[in-house]
């Protein structure tokens, strides 16, 4: 029997001080102040994707892939069409339907922990 080695990315971060990078949002998701997003990929293939997204206070729209999530810091409002409305803060756990149309009233900037599976 032969053993194949594959190699194994290993990471870890300081949660709270990582650095993320600038994802600026389309200019049609932004409903009411500038909120900048950011994001620092942790993994990323055909099947999954994990990181650290950040939002900073404003309201912006999106439409979601199957995701679970983890606040760290913050506190937002996630209303989703046809369903609940979500209020997060740290230590929450969400869940969202892949084609789930939210809006994000971001009152403290938000920084989460996500799962997703595109």
């Amino acid at each position: 029997m032969a053993f194949t080695q594959t190699a194994h990315v290993v990471h870890a971060v300081a949660l709270p001080d990582a650095d993320l990078t600038e994802s600026p949002l389309a200019p049609d998701q932004v409903v009411s102040g500038a909120p900048e997003v950011r994001f620092l990929a942790l993994h990323e293939s055909d099947d999954l994707a994990v990181g650290l997204w950040q939002h900073s206070t404003g309201v912006s729209t999106d439409v979601e892939a199957d995701e679970v999530f983890v606040v760290l810091s913050g506190r937002a409002t996630i209303e989703i069409a046809d369903g609940p409305t979500l209020e997060v803060g740290p230590g929450d756990v969400g869940l969202l339907p892949a084609g789930a149309v939210t809006r994000w009233t971001i009152h403290e900037t938000l920084r989460k922990v996500y799962v997703v599976r595109p």
